[in-house]
């Protein structure tokens, strides 16, 4: 297989929860401009109106509602996301998430089991029900988002680290399991991103940030479409020998 055909997506099917705006918007973006056919999943009417503006680009997107913090609307969002690509599946990325902070001590308990169940549990379920599919056939792509938090502690973030520290070890046994019948399980791990999870830590008064900018080596923090590329890369055959990875996407942070 020639360099050109590792790399091509053309026509393959993918869902990508998360998909209406940050890092998800970017990695469906990039699969879409790469000639996927994509399904993105939002928690609000918002994931129809973009879907619809993909579509108006000429790109081939659909849109499916659900809150993955409960269990039966991930297994429902699964099925209608796979309906609308005509009952297949290739490529999974799994870039939803939510943040809570509080200090360890006060965290409230309701908060942490809503954390892990958007964050860890529904990431189980969605891999779980997309590997059904492509162990049946032999192929697939599953694309988690773990974290800088998957090493670091963090602070403030308890249940956020927990659950991203789960999405790598996760990753690595789904590998363990599947790779050798034609699923390959990786992960994204994003640095600090200009996203609206980090909005707290993005206000240049905070004295965090400009402590995290000056740790980063590329002098600046990351956007959805700096995720693209790895994100086509591990959703195609170029990646075929990869698995269980966790990959850095972080303008260099961690070497730091």
């Amino acid at each position: 297989m020639n360099v050109k055909e590792m790399f091509n997506i053309e026509g393959k099917k993918a869902i990508v929860t998360g998909g209406t705006r940050g890092l998800g918007y970017g990695m469906a973006e990039g699969l879409l401009e790469a000639g996927c056919e994509v399904v993105i999943v939002g928690t609000s009417d918002k994931v129809y109106g973009v879907a619809e503006e993909f579509c108006g680009r000429g790109l081939n997107c659909k849109g499916v509602k659900a809150n993955l913090g409960v269990r039966e609307e991930v297994y429902r969002c699964f099925r209608e996301s796979v309906e609308k690509l005509g009952g297949d599946l290739d490529i999974l990325v799994t870039a939803h998430g939510i943040q809570r902070r509080h200090s360890a001590e006060v965290f409230p308990i309701e908060e942490w089991d809503e954390v892990i169940n958007v964050n860890l549990n529904s990431v189980f379920i969605l891999c779980q029900e997309a590997g059904k599919i492509m162990l049946e056939k032999g192929y697939g792509k599953i694309i988690t988002i773990a974290s800088m938090s998957s090493w670091f502690g963090g602070q403030t973030v308890p249940a956020y680290s927990a659950a991203k520290g789960g999405v790598a070890q996760l990753t690595k046994e789904l590998c363990n399991d599947w790779m050798g019948r034609g699923v390959n399980v990786n992960a994204i791990a994003p640095g600090y991103m200009a996203t609206d999870m980090n909005t707290a830590l993005l206000d240049p008064e905070n004295p965090r940030y400009q402590q995290i900018t000056d740790r980063i080596p590329a002098h600046r923090w990351g956007t959805g479409e700096d995720m693209k590329g790895t994100c086509v890369f591990l959703a195609s055959h170029a990646s075929d020998y990869l698995g269980g990875a966790i990959i850095p996407v972080d303008g260099g942070y961690l070497v730091k």
